[in-house]
């Protein structure tokens, strides 16, 4: 159900996005500072702005997971070099006692 409300949405979006740029597609003209200038449809310029932008989000993300990855590694390898600390308050295991002599459990349980 859900991968068809998802294919709905993106049709949806796509028709939106495709007759907003059939709608945009005049020529403009990007001036770089003054150097240079460079003349496409508008469509075009923003198509490539979205591309850079979401070059960038990915390598932004790829960059990340690395770092992680790695941070990860490193803690596994600590964790596995250093022996278990016992607990910080000297807790113990616990023991259960043994039952007295007559059989009977200690303050008349039973």
């Amino acid at each position: 159900m859900m991968s068809v409300v998802r294919w709905l949405v993106g049709a949806a979006l796509f028709l939106a996005l495709l007759f907003l740029s059939l709608d945009n597609a005049e020529v403009v003209t990007l001036r770089f500072f003054r150097v240079a200038s460079w003349q496409a449809p508008l469509v075009f310029v923003v198509f490539v702005a979205f591309v850079a932008g979401v070059a960038i989000g990915l390598a932004a993300g790829a960059l990340r997971n690395v770092r992680l990855k790695r941070q990860l590694k490193r803690m596994r390898r600590d964790a596995a070099r250093e022996p278990a600390a016992p607990a910080p308050h000297g807790a113990a295991p616990a023991r259960t006692p043994a039952p007295p002599p007559g059989g009977q459990p200690p303050f008349g349980i039973g």
